[in-house]
């Protein structure tokens, strides 16, 4: 204990007896607030289950500690209502009258003054602009209000062309002004089973609109850095300053996890007011099932970069096995869906998850080299091409000719061959198709109950009478 600056003491010692001999716990207490603790004058962190030496940054983002808690929460005496934008206050009006329509009346929200209004969205402080009035409602012109601290999204294009733009506040509406950037294009994707194809946007826009906006409510505004988009031919790569403050991306995924601090409380107050985000956590977990509603792959979390968070949502197919294996089994766990997607991206998974999954017929393959099992799709597959290419009886086509002929009166060859062509089986070659619609007709001639009313190499069917 000697060795440790500033020296600590323990704060209670513990003694069990058990069968096997004596047990002494030593209950440590928590690190003083803002000040970083040093061991024979070294620093140290966890980097995952390894100890490695404390950074310069991370050390004064804990002295920052002793600081004012919440960035977003402080005042800005210099500025005051018309440094908002009035678009921006209105919109405002419309997403809280939206979120608050139980609590109060129409016609009471319309009637309250600007200054009113935001006190009760809690955008400012007894009429006070904050911080957080200036990210959410502040014209372009106020940025200046929050110098040194750059409030900016940046959105960039990256692949055979390449582009970029930066948004300010207020970001109410740089939100959706940002999404309008991003090519949205309609995919195609076929499931093995249909014929017809379903089409999907490349990107939903509530997943996207969740994403920015965790960004703005979770960025460590006092890193001085920005929130940066980049849109790749097949993703979307969402980066902000600050690490993931409580728990892991992991603990909110199945929506069971609800954080109870934050680090932009205030703000998160007012874009909750404002129907922007929830605060109970749903947001990764809403992302993820809107994803595999979509057929695609989940959402990707990067915490390796020092005080930052990237995460990553895809706008394509990785593995079209996985993607069918969603169209066709509806009822999927999320948990099963996210072992899955593992299983498509090539990562590890625990033993008891593989086994879980092989039982069920979802996996296929050898460790490591797993891969999302085709059999329920070729299962499926099989028995739609049964039902494309089996022969059926000769009398179900000849109902079908006679009954052609009877709506409409007659037929040329061209017409009976366009009538009944998709309808013979798919394993029948063109010329075979040809030569049985041939011997259907001869057939029917044959009988009486239908005769030739045109020239002999260009007839004309109808029914006999």
């Amino acid at each position: 204990m000697n060795a440790i600056e500033p020296s600590i003491t323990f704060r209670n010692i513990y003694e069990l007896k058990i069968s096997e001999g004596r047990v002494v716990l030593l209950e440590i207490p928590a690190a003083p607030r803002g000040i970083p603790i040093a061991c024979n004058g070294h620093y140290y962190a966890r980097a995952a289950d390894s100890l490695v030496g404390m950074g310069l940054d991370k050390q004064d983002e804990i002295r920052r500690q002793t600081m004012i808690d919440d960035w977003s929460a402080q005042i800005v005496p210099q500025a005051s209502l018309s440094d908002l934008d009035p678009v921006a206050i209105q919109k405002a009006r419309d997403f809280f009258a939206l979120k608050h329509a139980n609590r109060f009346p129409a016609e009471t929200m319309s009637a309250w003054s600007t200054e009113t209004f935001l006190n009760r969205a809690k955008v400012t402080r007894d009429g006070k602009i904050t911080r957080a009035a200036l990210l959410l409602l502040g014209a372009q012109e106020s940025v200046h209000f929050l110098s040194p601290h750059p409030a900016q999204i940046t959105w960039k294009l990256e692949g055979p062309e390449r582009a970029y733009e930066h948004f300010g506040p207020p970001f109410l509406l740089a939100t959706t002004q940002l999404y309008q950037k991003i090519r949205n294009i309609q995919l195609r994707l076929l499931p093995q089973d249909e014929l017809l194809p379903i089409e999907i946007s490349k990107y939903d826009q509530k997943i996207i609109l969740e994403a920015l906006h965790n960004c703005i409510a979770h960025q460590d505004y006092t890193r001085n850095g920005r929130i940066i988009v980049t849109e790749q031919p097949d993703r979307l790569i969402f980066e902000n300053e600050g690490d993931f403050f409580e728990g892991k991306p992991d603990d909110y995924i199945l929506g069971e996890k609800t954080p109870r601090r934050y680090r932009n409380a205030f703000l998160i107050e007012a874009m909750v007011s404002l129907n922007m985000i929830d605060k109970m956590g749903y947001g990764i977990h809403d992302m993820h099932k809107g994803q595999a509603k979509r057929y695609f792959p989940m959402p990707d979390y990067n915490l390796s970069q020092p005080n930052a968070v990237c995460m990553t949502i895809y706008g394509g197919v990785v593995d079209p096995a996985y993607s069918r294996l969603l169209m066709q089994q509806t009822n999927l766990s999320l948990t099963d869906i996210l072992a899955l997607d593992r299983v498509q991206k090539k990562l590890a998974l625990p033993e008891g998850v593989i086994k879980h999954l092989r039982h069920a017929g979802l996996i296929e393959g050898r460790r490591p080299n797993f891969h999302v099992s085709a059999s329920v799709a070729a299962a499926t597959s099989s028995k739609a091409d049964y039902i494309r290419t089996r022969a059926l009886d000769n009398s179900h086509y000849i109902k079908l000719i006679t009954e052609y002929l009877a709506k409409f009166g007659q037929a040329s060859r061209k017409d009976i061959d366009k009538f009944l062509w998709d309808k013979l089986s798919d394993a029948l070659n063109e010329g075979q198709k040809s030569r049985k619609i041939g011997n259907l007709l001869t057939a029917l001639r044959r009988s009486g109950r239908i005769r030739n009313t045109g020239p002999r190499k260009s007839p004309v069917w109808q029914l006999a009478e």
